[in-house]
């Protein structure tokens, strides 16, 4: 094997803001980040992708609770499987393909991925993801009387569900994604953080949570032993004092630097702040390198032209 790198892609490069989400925009924009990723398997690095999935999972409540008069509804944990099989599906076919356009005779699978979540975690008591779509106050709170639902105001735009985002703990199929790995294959895995399961006994559970797309990423990528953790964005470069005119960009950090920068409040839970504490968990965990940058940056980003670089 050569180098090996998980490389991780938010759900809103798959659908991108002010897009409606329809089939043919995903795979257009699936493409165009495939371009990239192609581009580092044809540098030489075995590549793991994993991808959010918050666009696509809130489309397909939204149809489960349109349909609900004479379909049964979906859990949760159903609709990230899912949303695994169908963003897998199409990431395979254009990334395939961009792959026979450069003579790369690669085959590209997609794994279903439970990942593991302690049923004791703090999080299942304080309920914080948005998931789906946004309600009236008057429908919010009949969800919350009927449904059970916990609801929020989300940032003045209406009221959403939201459900747990427990830690990570185990991704069940690891040890099959590193045969595939082995056997030449490239691996689409823990899509939307991975489907959460907790362990009852010999048994494996879904539960109605939702886990971090880049924290579930880190932890595939030490559990196989990935050297390179790319984390891919909307952005070019993490900043300091991001959004003000006085923003700073940063080409290289260290793990402990970025941690006081976190500390100090640059980098905001809802946006970098997961990226950045994902990327130091991973050099915690053993891994070489961070790199975050946006996804037409990855090559230059691999040359040290651009992007952030976070090492230990």
């Amino acid at each position: 094997m050569g180098k090996l790198a998980v490389v991780a892609i938010g759900g809103n490069s798959i659908t991108k803001a002010g897009q409606k989400g329809t089939i043919p925009e995903q795979f257009a924009n699936a493409r165009e980040t495939s371009r990239h990723i192609a581009a580092m398997i044809e540098r030489g690095y075995d590549v793991v992708i994993t991808h959010g999935n918050g666009p696509q999972v809130g489309n397909i409540l939204l149809r489960a609770e349109m349909a609900s008069s004479v379909l049964p509804t979906l859990p949760l944990d159903t609709c990230g499987a899912d949303s695994q099989g169908a963003m897998g599906y199409m990431i395979q076919q254009v990334l395939g393909a961009e792959l026979r356009r450069l003579g790369i005779e690669r085959d590209v699978v997609t794994v279903v991925t439970q990942v593991v979540v302690d049923a004791g975690d703090e999080a299942f008591a304080k309920p914080t993801k948005p998931i789906g779509p946004f309600y009236t106050q008057e429908e919010a709170e009949r969800k919350r009387r009927d449904d059970g639902w916990d609801v929020v105001e989300d940032a003045n735009r209406g009221w959403r569900r939201v459900v747990p985002s427990p830690m990570p703990r185990r991704v069940v199929e690891a040890g099959a994604i590193r045969a595939l790995l082995e056997a030449g294959s490239v691996v689409i895995a823990v899509g939307g953080g991975g489907i959460p399961v907790v362990e009852e006994g010999e048994e494996l559970r879904g539960v109605e949570a939702v886990i971090d797309k880049d924290h579930a990423s880190r932890l595939l990528a030490n559990e196989i032993g990935a050297e390179l953790l790319l984390i891919s964005t909307d952005v070019e470069q993490v900043s300091l004092r991001f959004g003000t005119e006085d923003a700073e960009g940063l080409s290289r950090l260290t793990a402990s630097e970025a941690r006081r920068y976190f500390e100090e409040g640059h980098f905001p839970p809802g946006s970098m702040g997961p990226k950045v504490l994902a990327g130091i968990a991973f050099l915690e965990g053993g891994g070489s390198e961070v790199i975050i940058t946006n996804p037409e940056s990855i090559e230059r980003a691999l040359e040290g032209q651009t992007g952030t670089r976070i090492t230990a």
